[in-house]
């Protein structure tokens, strides 16, 4: 499978540029189309209001926040074609759309139209609901990248395996990334991996689609998600392939736990299915 449309929400906050120069990077790299979607609550939405709130009043609040969003619009395309320029996407598509109402209710519909769902970290690496229903809701592989990313490759890459069904899900949505790497490497620990020969099928699995790859098991830490982390870095791996959010939610991650530690330490994008 070829990843040909992209799907990218944006809100406002820190790092804006960098989102969306990280963005732009990733569609380059797949020449595809990536829709970039903004949207905006109306304050009607958001807070509750006395019914005795004049029907004008509301209105206007509402006109507010449909301006605002035009505003937010007018600054993301600017930026959006700026870097548009900086990374040189010729071949790649891209567009800002937008759309009215609850953020994570818009999102879930919209980001299913889509054959990668792109993210990136979350501020202050704080799992929001719009964090979470951009990963989990959207029925597609979804890829993590850092908040500030200078290049996106795929070379050496790197397999966080927990015999899981999220993490099967995961090696199965990336073998077109596989399929053009120099290194794949798989790593598991002894709480995941009690008999090698599931290893083995995973490596023949891989096999029959052309994809060579090495493996090792690893000493977890008392920190979730460091093991992985570490030998990524440690390796020099371009990206990170692992099952996420297994039945606990964002409680379950790679080699289980939280969360936290990745999203606090990755410099390295993560592919992920749920």
């Amino acid at each position: 499978m070829e990843y040909k449309k992209l799907f990218f929400p944006i809100g406002g906050g820190e790092e804006l540029r960098g989102r969306i120069h990280g963005a732009l990077l990733i569609a380059k790299y797949f020449n595809s189309n990536i829709e970039i979607f903004k949207s905006q609550a109306k304050p009607s939405q958001i807070m509750k209001f006395d019914d005795s709130l004049p029907e004008n009043v509301l209105k206007e609040l509402n006109a507010m926040a449909k301006d605002k969003l035009e505003s937010d619009l007018d600054i993301h395309e600017t930026i959006f074609k700026e870097e548009l320029k900086k990374v040189g996407n010729d071949k790649a598509t891209a567009q800002i759309t937008s759309g009215e109402g609850y953020r994570s209710k818009l999102i879930e519909q919209e980001s299913k139209f889509c054959d990668l769902v792109v993210v990136s970290t979350p501020h202050n690496n704080r799992i929001t609901a719009t964090f979470e229903t951009t990963i989990t809701k959207s029925g597609k592989p979804a890829l993590m990248f850092p908040r500030e990313m200078k290049e996106f490759k795929t070379d050496n890459i790197l397999i966080g395996w927990n015999n899981s069904p999220e993490a099967s899900r995961a090696v199965t949505a990336a073998i077109p990334l596989m399929k053009k790497a120099k290194k794949v490497h798989i790593i598991s620990s002894k709480e995941f991996t009690k008999k090698t020969n599931q290893i083995e099928k995973l490596q023949s699995y891989l096999a029959t689609h052309g994809i060579e790859t090495s493996f090792e098991l690893v000493k977890t830490t008392k920190k979730p998600g460091q093991a992985l982390l570490n030998n990524a870095k440690d390796g020099n791996f371009d990206l990170i392939v692992a099952g996420a959010f297994g039945h606990k939610g964002f409680k379950d991650l790679m080699f289980g736990g939280t969360t936290k530690y990745m999203l606090e330490h990755t410099n390295i994008p993560i592919f992920m299915a749920h």
